[in-house]
């Protein structure tokens, strides 16, 4: 007997007869004799709704109520959009009740799990599980709505986008778990987006270290907090898909620490973000600190910095400063650098948002040689310049203009050879 988190995505239970699917699902794992809990997304599409009538209340001068309220908003937004997972819980114990299934559904403050008090994008602090392990070990299936929580004012939180994955994993955590399975439209990790390349190849296995750089850098299948938290407690994750009817002929991709197998391969996938945006300050002050001044302007705005480049100006005693930051803090990157100017001393601001930012990732890269010369040789067959370049232990990432991001993508997918098993 094991004991087992199962995740389903909002297509998994985008309506009523996926949710039928899904209860199969869930009844087949606990009629093996596990112990199962399940965490399920809103219904596909049911929080971009619920988020709209939120922002249907732009009209009704937001920002003036906003600021006498002393910015008690956004607890309210967080009460509108956790209910679509409220729904689906419901609706999947009432499933698995109709097939003989003991089970009942948890909202995030019963359980409770617990956030601090950023709502909208709260962080889970803690979870107990005095309710649910008793539960669970007296055979009841645990149906807990994902991406939602309780704040320490004792109002409902919600984790953010893909905050469903994060619930999932931290909940197995909680519980001590032997796997987590979280289920989607796809059916594992592919070396790359099988819509750019055809041939890309579902791996079996893949490092929490390579998937975590993935994730980060535009592969949509797990969200990052939810990998982390795993690889921080050695969970392993399986990737897989809820629409097969036969679980046994979908073994997914399972994420775990990393084996000798898996050092052998060089590159294990390629992966681009389209989400990106280039900023170039030019002739700023070529002297320590400016960099940090920029930097410390982009944190008090909230705006995370990614990709940094510094290129000598024409100039005497100056510099460009280049790097990227995500396309919908493009505006408001440019505002706060432009209200600073005084303070930082620099003589203009050119930004670009058609880029995107590919990346190949792979742990081998750790021990082999010339990767970065076929990733460059790659490219530049193909006449694609390359504007900014970011590396890690484990990853290499270009900036490119945005219009050759398939062909980039096929190109590199082909050079390290990932159609091949």
């Amino acid at each position: 007997m094991a004991r087992i988190v199962m995740k389903f995505g909002g297509t998994s239970v985008a309506d009523l007869e996926r949710i039928r699917r899904v209860a199969d699902l869930v009844a087949s794992e606990a009629g093996d004799g596990n112990e199962v809990a399940v965490v399920v997304s809103a219904m596909s599409g049911e929080t971009n709704r619920l988020v709209a009538l939120v922002d249907a209340l732009d009209s009704d001068k937001i920002a003036e109520q906003t600021n006498s309220l002393g910015g008690a908003i956004d607890d309210e937004y967080d009460a509108i959009v956790a209910s679509g997972e409220q729904v689906t819980s419901g609706l999947l114990a009432i499933a698995l009740r109709r097939r003989g299934v003991k089970a009942r559904s948890w909202l995030g403050w019963q359980i409770p799990l617990r956030t601090d008090s950023a709502h909208s994008k709260a962080r889970i602090e803690s979870i107990d599980d005095d309710q649910l392990d008793p539960s669970m070990k007296a055979g009841n299936v645990a149906v807990v709505a994902g991406f939602q929580g309780m704040a320490k004012s004792g109002r409902i939180s919600t984790l953010g986008r893909g905050g469903s994955d994060t619930s999932a994993v931290a909940l197995a955590v909680a519980l001590k778990a032997d796997r987590c399975d979280i289920y989607t439209d796809v059916d594992g990790i592919y070396t790359t987006d099988p819509r750019i390349v055809p041939e890309a190849r579902r791996l079996n296995r893949i490092a929490f270290e390579e998937m975590l750089e993935l994730a980060s850098l535009g592969a949509k299948v797990l969200q990052v907090r939810s990998v982390e938290l795993a690889m921080n407690n050695n969970l392993p994750i399986r990737v897989l898909t809820s629409f097969v009817e036969n679980g046994a002929a979908n073994p997914g991709t399972l994420v775990c620490h990393e084996d000798e197998n898996m050092e052998e391969r060089v590159v294990s996938g390629v992966a681009y973000s389209r989400d990106e945006a280039q900023i170039t300050i030019l002739r700023l002050q070529d002297k320590p600190g400016m960099v940090a001044k920029v930097c410390k302007v982009m944190s008090d705005a909230n705006i995370i910095v990614d990709m940094i480049v510094q290129s000598i100006s024409r100039s005497d005693n100056a510099a460009n400063l280049t790097f990227t930051v995500g396309k919908r803090d493009l505006d408001k990157a440019q505002a706060a650098l432009e209200a600073a100017k005084t303070e930082i001393g620099f003589e203009g601001i050119k930004s670009d948002p058609n880029v995107t930012k590919v990346s190949i990732v792979g742990i081998g890269m750790r021990s082999h040689t010339g990767v970065a010369q076929t990733m460059f040789e790659a490219l530049a067959e193909r006449n694609i310049n390359v504007e900014v370049i970011a590396t890690s232990e484990i990853k290499i990432s270009v900036l490119i203009n945005a219009e050759y991001t398939e062909l980039a993508v096929r190109a590199l997918h082909s050079a390290f050879n990932l159609a091949v098993a």
